[in-house]
């Protein structure tokens, strides 16, 4: 991992399904949808002034999504934003800064 860049792909945990359903709203929202299957199945983090997430969600039907969820420092307070995403990504594409 090289200073202020994301950390090596990780698989997914209990943590990071919680962190990303917390976001599915904001990702619905955004594309006009629900999604049926939601499963986080790996991620990177990023140290930034709180804590940047990118984490790829199987969304059924072979397709995925890519999102960036930025976790702001606990002191101040704030919950988890869905700060971008990418769609129309598949299981073999790597988890890039975005």
């Amino acid at each position: 991992m090289t200073c202020g860049g994301p950390s090596a792909t990780m698989p997914a945990t209990a943590e990071t399904q919680e962190i990303a359903d917390k976001v599915t709203h904001q990702l619905e929202e955004k594309e006009n949808q629900k999604f049926s299957v939601y499963k986080a199945i790996s991620f990177k983090t990023q140290v930034v002034a709180g804590r940047n997430l990118f984490i790829k969600v199987d969304v059924g039907d072979d397709k995925y999504v890519h999102l960036r969820v930025f976790e702001p420092l606990p002191h101040e307070n704030k919950p988890l934003t869905l700060s971008s995403y990418q769609t129309n990504k598949e299981k073999h594409d790597e988890l890039t800064y975005f």
